[in-house]
Parts: C-alpha cells; sequence; structure tokens
C-alpha cells in the first residue's frame, strides 16, 4: 500500500516511536485506574492527552500512538455514552495527537498511529496478556470493524493494530483492514518466541506475509528480552518492516492492578534490534520521555 508513511518507512531510516501514554498521564496526575483507563481523559480532559504526545514528540519521538487503545464502543456504553458521542471521542483521540504535532518545537515530519488494542483490553481484566476469549471470529469481528471504520475517517497516518495476543484474533484485524484504505502495522504481545495464546511466532507473523494493507509486524508490550528474536522472526517470515515497542521491562499484575519487578528497558538494545531489521522503534508500558530521548540519540545519524 502507497502513502506517505510507508514510503518513509521505505526510506530505510527507523522511526521513533513514543513511549507508554498512561505513565505519562499519571505522572502529570492523572488517575486511570478506572476501566477506561486513558480513553477516559478523551471525554474528561482531552487537552491532558494532548500535552502527553506533545511530551514525547519533543523528547524525539517521530510517532504518536493515540489514545484509543482503550476506547471502543462497549466500553463508553457501560460509562452510559452512547454511539455518536462514543465515535466523536475515538475520532478525537486522532485530533488530539495531531495538535500535538502541531505544537512540537521541531522540523521533522510527525506522525500519528491509530491505536486499536485487543478485545481483552475492552475487559479490563488482563484477558489481553491471555487471548482465547471464548468467543467466535465472528463475534471479534463485531467488536472490531466499527472502531477501525472510525479511527480509519479521522484520517490518521497509520491504524497500529496492537497489543494482539493470539493468531484468530490477528486474522479478524487482517480481515478488517482489508477495506479501509489506511496502512496498517500489526504488533503480539508475546512471551518468548510465541504469542500469549501459545502460537508460535513464525506462524502469527506469517498469516501478515501477504497482507499489502499490512506495512510492519513486530511486537509490543513484552519484555525487552523478547525483541530481538521476534525482530528477526517478523523479518525473516514477511520480509515487511520490523515494528518494537517493549515495556519496561517490569510485569503487570492484572489481580493487583499493578507493575511489579525490574527496569530492563536499556536504550542502547535499539541499535541492536535495527541492525536485525527493525523500523520503528519505541516503548510501551511504563517507558517516559526521558528513555524515548535516549532512544531517538541511538537511532540518530552518526
Amino acid at each position: 500500500m502507497t502513502s506517505d508513511f510507508a514510503d518513509a518507512l521505505a526510506s530505510g531510516r527507523p522511526l521513533v516511536l513514543d513511549g507508554g501514554l498512561s505513565n505519562q498521564l499519571e505522572s502529570a496526575g492523572h488517575d486511570l485506574t478506572d476501566d477506561l483507563w486513558s480513553a477516559r481523559l478523551l471525554a474528561e480532559d482531552p487537552g491532558a492527552i494532548t500535552e502527553a504526545h506533545l511530551a514525547y514528540f519533543e523528547a524525539g519521538a517521530d510517532v504518536a500512538i493515540t489514545s484509543s487503545y482503550q476506547a471502543t464502543f462497549e466500553g463508553f456504553a457501560r460509562r452510559g455514552i452512547g454511539p455518536e458521542r462514543a465515535a466523536e471521542l475515538l475520532t478525537l483521540s486522532v485530533a488530539a495527537a495531531r495538535a500535538a504535532a502541531r505544537r512540537a518545537r521541531t522540523d521533522r515530519r510527525l506522525w500519528v498511529a491509530a491505536s486499536a488494542g485487543p478485545y481483552g483490553a475492552m475487559l479490563a481484566d488482563g484477558s489481553e496478556y491471555r487471548g482465547r476469549y471464548g468467543i467466535g471470529a465472528a463475534a471479534l469481528e463485531r467488536f472490531h470493524r466499527p472502531r477501525l471504520e472510525v479511527l480509519a475517517a479521522a484520517r490518521p497516518d497509520v491504524l497500529a493494530l496492537e497489543t494482539v495476543p493470539d493468531t484468530e484474533e490477528a486474522a479478524v484485524l487482517l480481515r478488517v483492514v482489508r477495506s479501509l484504505g489506511v496502512p496498517a502495522w500489526l504488533s503480539y504481545t508475546v512471551a518468548g518466541d510465541r504469542t500469549r495464546a501459545g502460537q508460535p511466532l513464525e506462524e502469527a507473523f506469517a498469516l501478515a506475509a501477504d497482507a499489502e494493507e499490512v506495512i510492519a509486524v513486530g511486537v509490543n508490550c513484552c519484555a525487552p528480552e523478547d525483541v530481538p528474536g521476534a525482530v528477526e522472526t517478523a523479518a525473516r517470515v514477511t520480509g515487511k518492516s520490523v515494528v518494537v515497542y517493549p515495556n519496561s521491562g517490569e510485569a503487570w499484575n492484572a489481580e493487583a492492578r499493578s507493575w511489579e519487578g525490574p527496569h530492563s528497558f536499556d536504550a542502547g538494545q535499539v541499535r541492536r534490534w535495527r541492525a536485525a531489521g527493525a523500523r520503528l522503534i519505541g516503548g510501551c508500558c511504563r517507558v517516559g520521555p526521558g528513555t524515548i530521548r535516549s532512544v531517538a540519540a541511538a537511532l540518530a545519524p552518526v
């Protein structure tokens, strides 16, 4: 698929992704403990989301991932927000990132990726780290299609199909984006060399190998230690650009709703990821602007 964003990837220069939106919002004093997570602020304080995106752009990120990861028609409905207003809030997630790009003090071309999280994110119970929800492909498509249609209509530069835990959901997402006219990346959450649902990554990445709409494949919301093998496998199996944005290295405890363990994200690792084929590189949960600044420095032309 031809687009400005696809052309930028094809140029060979790596693009720096942002880091965790939720941790940046929390550091600014926002409480994200309810089920809508950062999506709640789309309705209550969209300016705060723009400020969070701006912090990453000014730290050196080229791409902002929108606050729509947990923004769904079903999730908003549980809060009494009807479908028309929910669609407005999804569209606002792209507009908030665009506003940050306009305000950023840089001459770099800046991009917006519209986040579409997995079905499990809407459940807000850690299901995105397990997959296999017990509902069929038809139900998954009924969940994903309306939201992706609204996000595509907001004209982001790329759709981020992210934190996908299993191949069943990935196949549905690939079917939905086929008709939307916006390029996409497909990013799994993994444990070692398998998806969170246990499928081999070779099998998982192969689903996207012939999908013209998918311009990058890779992993996110995983341990940094899982990235090198995933990059090699994704590049070999698909021949596409590779996207990687792992967590800080800490682990999410869904029951306690807290992060545990040591921080192991080292910006020095990103040069190896780039050498292996990664072209979109950043961080996910608990990776902040300071780390993204180091990533951008590590990837800057010598």
